[in-house]
């Protein structure tokens, strides 16, 4: 699944062009490596995202296409806020 995808159904960014631009911007990093919009995430991949001065980082748990609200903090684990 795409980057920008995965953080809008994952909830952890509320619009996907937000995501898109926040990825190719650099502010998310993927194992460490900065990812683009398009990369591939998988399971057990760990993102750290870069909002202002707070990095988040988060390791994916599921991948699913179609979530709901309430199922969505289920796709990952918070590893460092």
């Amino acid at each position: 699944m795409r980057l920008d995808k995965f953080l809008k159904v994952s909830r952890l960014i509320k619009r996907r062009t937000v995501a898109k631009e926040l990825a190719d911007q650099g502010r998310v990093d993927i194992n460490g490596q900065p990812g683009k919009a398009s990369t591939n995430v998988a399971v057990d991949d760990v993102l750290t995202l870069h909002f202002g001065q707070r990095p988040m980082t988060v390791r994916i748990l599921q991948l699913k296409e179609v979530v709901k609200k309430e199922e969505a903090a289920s796709l990952y684990e918070v590893v460092q806020k």
